[in-house]
């Protein structure tokens, strides 16, 4: 089976411009293609991880990623799926993470011998010239048109500013000179960047006379139709000091049973074929799929080891009771701590298992937290730490903490 063909399989492709063109490219390995990473924090997210997973098969494939960082674009901020303007970044800030996301990405895609590039769009948007701008590109682009993208409306109504609403143009302008500099004919990206990619193929063609392609990928989404990747605490990181192995693992052990398959299809690189026989699995089966699916996706991004780690942790908390020195854990501040207790309100705080003590509160009523096992309903309540406490909070969150 070529590739184009598994992709289908998998449920990841959403739209595309030309697709016998696209299946040509692709399954011959001639695709040169880009994906753009602004970068607006200091790691790569899930929300970033199935981008990362297609580069790395179309590369297996023979095709030629490109690693497009927006140090241009991140200090405009694409409006493509936000209620509200981005936070703005400065020059440090984006540089800074510009560097962590080159050392993540290098996990995924193979950078040696000219196989893959990564490349800052900073190096032709930040000297562009304004007037000549708006003669050369902008003389391109029809208001009306912009207007009507679906990443434009749900902003009309809060405010879009013209700073945000220049992004289109940008990336647009991204893909033109990636093709003019590298040969970039196709770009890939999320469903909600229909509007931003359709207007660098037409800038292509307006400007070059030439053909390039786009396609957008199924946007990771949960059986109730909210974006994966956000928890209480918010974003699932790839960085492991930003979440942690086994909280990464816990993620996806935890997804809905009727997203396992999916992820598994869209995420793993499990043969296909394997996939579609679990599809069959019902009840304990589930969470043995769920198993698989933690397991081998904390394998490909965080090793081997940090992913047995994180299996053999999860295995001793929830099949067996026991407590294993790979699970959360956080040191309690010796001024917290008074005659070897702390307040147990303090704890679920300090260690994120809720985000505020009104939360916390919440949680404790609602019978929702116990430690060492038992049940706390007592907000007031100060736990005992000894050599160390176990805090579980609902039924699949647990920490540890000493003193």
């Amino acid at each position: 089976m070529k590739i184009y063909e598994e992709l289908k399989r998998r449920g990841l492709i959403a739209q595309v411009t030309d697709e016998d063109e696209i299946r040509e490219l692709v399954d011959n390995g001639k695709a040169v293609f880009y994906i753009g990473f602004d970068p607006t924090a200091d790691s790569l997210h899930v929300g970033h991880f199935m981008a990362l997973c297609l580069m790395k098969r179309l590369q297996m494939a023979g095709n030629k990623p490109i690693a497009l960082l927006g140090g241009g674009t991140g200090m405009i901020g694409d409006p493509s799926g936000k209620t509200d303007m981005r936070k703005m970044l400065t020059v440090d800030d984006i540089n800074h993470n510009i560097e962590c996301f080159k050392k993540q990405m290098s996990r995924f895609i193979d950078f040696s011998e000219g196989k893959a590039m990564m490349v800052n769009n900073a190096d032709w948007l930040l000297d562009l010239n304004y007037v000549e701008l708006l003669r050369e590109v902008g003389a391109h682009f029809s208001v009306n048109r912009m207007l009507a993208a679906e990443c434009y409306k749900q902003r009309m109504e809060r405010g879009l500013t013209f700073l945000e609403f220049n992004y289109m143009i940008m990336q647009s302008y991204d893909f033109y000179m990636l093709y003019q500099k590298y040969g970039c004919n196709m770009q890939f990206g999320g469903d909600d960047q229909w509007s931003n990619m359709l207007g660098g193929t037409e800038l292509i063609r307006r400007k070059l006379g030439k053909d390039a392609y786009a396609m957008t990928v199924t946007l990771l989404l949960n059986s109730e139709g909210k974006k994966m990747g956000k928890t209480e605490k918010g974003a699932v990181w790839l960085d492991p000091n930003k979440t942690s192995p086994f909280e990464f693992f816990q993620y996806w052990r935890n997804v809905a049973d009727a997203d396992v398959i999916k992820c598994l299809k869209m995420l793993t690189f499990l043969p296909i074929e394997q996939i579609e026989e679990m599809e069959a699995w019902e009840g304990s089966q589930l969470n043995k799929a769920k198993e698989i699916l933690a397991y081998e996706l904390t394998k490909l991004v965080h090793g081997d080891e940090e992913a047995d780690k994180a299996l053999d942790a999860a295995q001793k908390l929830f099949v067996s009771g026991g407590v294993s020195e790979d699970m959360p854990t956080t040191q309690i501040p010796a001024e917290l701590i008074t005659d070897g207790k702390v307040s147990l309100l303090e704890v679920l705080v300090l260690t994120k298992l809720c985000p505020s003590k009104r939360d916390a509160r919440t949680n404790i009523a609602g019978g929702g937290v116990s430690v060492n096992g038992e049940k706390i309903t007592d907000e007031n309540a100060q736990i005992e730490i000894g050599e160390y406490a176990v805090i579980k909070k609902g039924k699949k969150s647990y920490h540890k903490i000493t003193q």
